[in-house]
């Protein structure tokens, strides 16, 4: 295994495909995982899918639905969505 020099793990673009969640970052890794990981996309229809933004200054990727609507509903589907805490993980933390 190879380690990068220097890393910038921030997201360059993003793609979701019938079967993956593909993130290329700015430092030209490519990071991927199975869509089936995210029970929430996997049963999303490919135009949610492809309805995201990536936020900040490249920290992380949000669907679109959720920056609309009522707070209440938001926060419904937010936690709809979020895993539990214990399986919850970071890729690349320790």
């Amino acid at each position: 295994m190879t380690t990068a020099a220097t890393s910038d793990p921030r997201i360059a673009e993003m793609e979701v495909t019938d079967d993956e969640i593909i993130a290329r970052l700015l430092d030209g890794r490519t990071v991927s995982v199975p869509l089936v990981w995210s029970w929430c996309l996997s049963e999303a229809t490919p135009e949610q899918r492809a309805n995201f933004e990536i936020i900040g200054d490249g920290d992380g990727a949000q669907l679109a639905r959720y920056r609309r609507g009522h707070q209440r509903e938001r926060d419904a589907e937010r936690r709809a969505c979020t895993p539990a805490k214990a399986g919850n993980r970071r890729v690349g933390s320790a």
